[in-house]
């Protein structure tokens, strides 16, 4: 794996293998400001580059042995989860609160200043009121990770997320949304995002910081920041993204 020079980061990231960590993965290996990427994950990856270095974990409820890994890095993204009604209810919550907690707590001991870019959701709740499993998981998470002790703790909550590229869709209101994105964008823009863009943010603010004062982002705010930093290549078109 290719050694960072001066002024890169080292940048770890879990959940590479789905929709949104594939699009951040691929924008760190891009990107300058990145030396080093370490990818954790239950499965291969299926690909190659001089700055990726490939960590197999098959249990996220215990990431002790990844104190190696994680040592010296820079920034971290944290995009594991699960769809709900794909699992149990008690699946669903240890996949959403416990994986991401056990990771922090063992990211934090061994690089505790790195800066954390967490895959939230929109309607997460950190009061623990919703009646929504989902929301309150969520929110029971972030919680959990501001409280991790790391200097900058990013939490995005976006909403429907665009695939852009096909894909086998979880259940119908997937297949739904897809289907009418187009129209959807335009009448909805603050409910949309594309998942390449909600990546590349995500590893922008983790590697760079922000001077927006924020630490929750909500899709509106990911939607902004995007446009912000890459006015050239923001959200696209209703039109353009319709056809991908």
């Amino acid at each position: 794996m290719n050694v960072p020079t001066a002024g890169q980061k080292r940048f770890v990231i879990v959940g590479a293998t789905g929709m949104v960590g594939g699009y951040a993965l691929r924008y760190a290996l891009e990107n300058s400001a990145v030396g080093s990427v370490a990818s954790i994950g239950r499965r291969k990856l299926g690909i190659s580059h001089h700055k990726l270095k490939e960590v197999l974990h098959r249990d996220f409820a215990d990431c002790s042995a990844l104190g190696e890994a994680l040592s010296g890095q820079d920034a971290a993204v944290f995009c594991l989860g699960a769809y709900t009604g794909a699992v149990s209810d008690t699946e669903l919550r240890t996949i959403t609160v416990n994986y991401p907690v056990e990771f922090a707590r063992a990211l934090s001991s061994s690089s505790p200043g790195a800066a954390f870019s967490f895959l939230s959701g929109s309607g997460a709740d950190p009061t623990g009121r919703s009646r929504m499993p989902f929301a309150r998981y969520k929110g029971e998470a972030e919680n959990a990770l501001l409280a991790a002790g790391f200097p900058h703790v990013y939490l995005f909550r976006p909403a429907y997320i665009y695939p852009v590229e096909p894909r086998k869709e979880p259940n119908f209101s997937y297949r739904l949304l897809r289907a009418i994105y187009p129209a959807f964008q335009l009448l909805f823009p603050n409910q949309v995002i594309r998942a390449d863009d909600l990546a590349r943010a995500m590893v922008d603010v983790a590697i760079q910081g922000t001077d927006l004062g924020a630490k929750v982002f909500e899709n509106r705010d990911i939607r902004a920041m995007v446009k912000r930093i890459h006015p050239s290549t923001g959200e696209r078109s209703a039109s353009v993204a319709g056809t991908e």
